[in-house]
């Protein structure tokens, strides 16, 4: 057994779910099999019309995630924690322009919604261990992990979009950061809520654990 797959198994224990196999549909047309993602989901919950209509409309705010920076300075320490972070990333994507853009727009879309970058960046390696495909045995798709149900309550419906990777990250940072305001706050427990799982440990201490590993002063 490879490391890499022993580790999905343990964190995969760790959360509580069982191991099989999800389908991936390749651009060929051919059905491939890869270990699922491990970690729960949003559950769908009512929304008055005011966050809801709040929320469409910085998910329909699709912007191109360029950074733009107010001096020298602030876009010399971004190009220092893309070089860290790209570095660490290496093994789950190896291409440097994939890498590039990924961590452009976590970067982008995290800031966009007031979020710690390196919190997501954990959150996601949770959630699909970097995997652009990932599908949960309970349907959540993609990087984040984002609920199809979400589609539809703020967006077009098309649930294929979460596949997309700005798309995807949009959805899951502006998600969050609802679950932080009706928390006042408290990460612990909008974590929970982001997992399907409020109260319990589990999901927030493994999303903690894994954002240290993409603090900038680690570099």
């Amino acid at each position: 057994m490879s490391h890499e797959l022993a580790m999905s198994i343990n964190r995969r224990a760790l959360l509580g779910k069982s191991l099989a196999l999800s389908p991936v549909l390749t651009g060929s047309g051919a059905l491939l099999f890869q270990a699922p993602a491990w970690a729960g989901a949003q559950i769908e919950e009512p929304l008055i019309d005011s966050v809801r209509t709040a929320l469409s409309s910085t998910i329909a705010n699709h912007a191109p995630p360029v950074p733009e920076f107010p001096d020298t300075e602030s876009r010399l320490r971004y190009l220092r924690w893309l070089g860290a972070m790209s570095e660490r990333l290496v093994r789950k994507k190896s291409d440097w322009n994939t890498r590039k853009e990924f961590l452009q727009t976590v970067w982008y879309e995290a800031r966009r919604a007031g979020l710690d970058v390196s919190m997501v960046l954990g959150l996601i390696q949770v959630e699909s261990n970097f995997r652009k495909f990932a599908v949960s045995s309970v349907g959540a798709r993609g990087y984040m992990q984002v609920m199809p149900f979400w589609t539809r309550v703020l967006g077009d419906g098309d649930a294929s979009k979460l596949f997309h990777l700005q798309t995807n990250l949009r959805f899951g940072c502006v998600i969050l950061r609802h679950y932080l305001d009706r928390e006042r706050g408290d990460v612990y427990m909008a974590l929970g809520r982001y997992n399907g799982s409020r109260g319990k440990p589990q999901y927030p201490n493994a999303v903690f654990g894994a954002r240290r590993l993409w603090e900038p002063q680690t570099a």
